[in-house]
């Protein structure tokens, strides 16, 4: 019996997975590319609950194997929200105006 429900859990989760990646996939190929930055935004945030649940897994693991799984899903996660961030920064500062002095004309 508990062989069932596990397999069922693990066919449950592959399901939720597909469908995820699907919708994420249909969903980010159609915004514009001048939304590449308020997009990448926001996936920074999923990526800070992708560390959550990363914890998540960690903390609750029972084997050293699950723990290792875990603490490199950790490492990873908050790589990755790190590199975001760092990215969406030097992309926004594309778009702040420059401070240099404005070149004067030579006079003769």
């Amino acid at each position: 019996m508990d062989s069932a429900l596990l397999t069922m859990s693990w066919l449950v989760a592959l399901y939720v997975f597909m469908l995820a990646a699907f919708t994420g996939y249909e969903v980010i190929g159609k915004v514009p590319s001048i939304l590449h930055t308020p997009l990448m935004s926001g996936s920074n945030f999923v990526h800070g609950i992708v560390v959550v649940g990363a914890l998540h897994a960690l903390f609750n693991a029972t084997s050293p194997v699950g723990q290792a799984i875990g603490f490199v899903g950790v490492v990873l996660g908050a790589a990755n929200a790190a590199g975001g961030y760092v990215v969406t920064e030097r992309m926004l500062a594309m778009f702040k105006p420059s401070n240099k002095a404005a070149p004067t004309a030579a006079k003769e």
